[in-house]
């Protein structure tokens, strides 16, 4: 291997002991990469700069600047260049993949919601130089064939129950900010797992809204679904009552609650919610409707409004008691999406107002990228065992009966 010739110059040297110690080091680096790259020229044509030798493959044709931008600066260095155009160095492939480890970085950093102004600093910061907010935009673009390809995939397998919600962020469009509804399914698949469904950003959650999500999860492939739980939104019950024809609603429990409290004074909302949460509780639909009743007879004296809510609402936040007793506490409300959008918006609130709806799907999308990779490599959700033997025997059941009522008119 070719031997290095270094030649400092005393200034340089002055400087990494009294002076400016960063300027310094930058130009250190300078001296040193430009003598990697002399050393590589020499290697590749097998003779010195010069010399005379029959082992010499070409020659020297002067060199051009390449700026490096690294953690001390940017270096201008000195690249030689070969008569026939052959010469090649190692330098700035490795400086390329420190280049793409960097671009990562930055779409990691945006990711987890730190602003591209802050992007910016913390880049000028560790580089010496820094990057533009329109820059690392365009950089995190690079993420959008996964998003894409993540929110466009089959939906192969079943999933007996879907849980869905919307939440709300500001874009900017057409010149001025508006709220955008990012529309969001899970789903508990088969084998037990839970998986993020589908997403979309859109204009609010109307029906129509709404429905084209739902018809674009079965395009996909969605199916076996039997019971879909979300809050009380009406385009929403609506759109879920026509794509999910004869599939169960279970209305969030949460909100309900929320819902009956507002209409009971504020004394007397603790007691109301502890009543509520026992109910929720039952062992069975037949005790629910007996603890629904007491308490309907409280509600009508106390909270005539927040009684009507709940003898109305009572069937709709019940449907879970259908299925067996280990699968009803996670089904009978929407707070396990709820948590994921904590999640969502502890990275907003940084970002603040999205400068697209394109950017809204790429931040959210690659976030639940990860969540749905956390949630598949991890545990199970459910032992899903037990809901398909009960699930067989009930079908089992009904056709028992219906046989015997083809026999009795028969």
């Amino acid at each position: 291997m070719t031997q290095l010739n270094i030649t400092l110059d005393e200034g340089i040297l002055k400087e990494l002991m009294l002076g400016n110690r960063d300027d310094a080091v930058r130009k250190l680096l300078e001296v040193v990469f430009d003598a990697v790259l002399q050393a590589e020229a020499t290697e590749q044509l097998g003779a010195e700069q010069y010399e005379r030798s029959d082992s010499r493959i070409t020659y020297r044709n002067g060199f051009r600047t390449r700026i490096l931008t690294t953690r001390v600066g940017s270096l201008t260095l000195h690249v030689p260049k070969f008569r026939d155009g052959t010469f090649s160095t190692q330098l700035f492939r490795s400086y390329a993949r420190s280049e793409q480890a960097l671009l990562l970085s930055l779409m990691e950093m945006v990711i987890q919601g730190v602003s591209t102004r802050k992007v910016t600093e913390v880049t000028e910061v560790l580089c010496g130089t820094s990057f533009s907010k329109s820059t690392v935009s365009a950089l995190c673009k690079q993420l959008d064939p996964a998003v894409e390809n993540f929110k466009n995939r089959s939906l192969e397998t079943e999933y007996p129950f879907v849980i869905v919600d919307a939440l709300y962020m500001k874009a900017r469009e057409r010149g001025a900010i508006r709220s955008k509804g990012m529309l969001i399914a899970t789903g508990i698949n088969r084998q037990g797992k839970r998986e993020v469904l589908g997403f979309q950003a859109g204009d609010g959650e109307s029906y129509e809204t709404w429905s084209e999500f739902f018809l674009g999860l079965k395009a996909r492939g969605l199916h076996g679904v039997d019971l879909v739980t979300s809050d009380n939104h009406g385009g929403l019950v609506k759109a879920i009552k026509e794509q999910f024809c004869g599939v169960m609603w279970q209305r969030c429990q949460t909100h309900f609650s929320r819902n009956v409290l507002d209409k009971v004074p504020k004394k007397q909302r603790s007691d109301i919610h502890a009543k509520l949460t026992d109910m929720y509780n039952s062992p069975s639909l037949k005790n629910a409707y007996k603890r629904r009743d007491f308490l309907l007879k409280e509600l009508e004296i106390l909270a005539p409004k927040a009684a009507i809510k709940l003898d109305e609402g009572f069937d709709d936040i019940t449907a879970v008691f259908s299925l067996p007793k280990e699968y009803r506490k996670r089904l009978r409300t929407s707070n396990s999406i709820e948590r994921l959008n904590e999640e969502i918006r502890r990275r907003e609130r940084v970002i603040r107002i999205f400068p697209n709806e394109d950017s809204i799907n790429r931040l959210i999308g690659t976030l639940l990228i990860e969540q749905h990779e956390k949630w598949i490599s991890g545990k199970s959700y459910f032992n899903m065992d037990n809901y398909f033997d009960e699930k067989e025997q009930a079908r089992k059941d009904a056709e028992k009966v219906r046989q015997k009522r083809i026999t009795q008119v028969a």
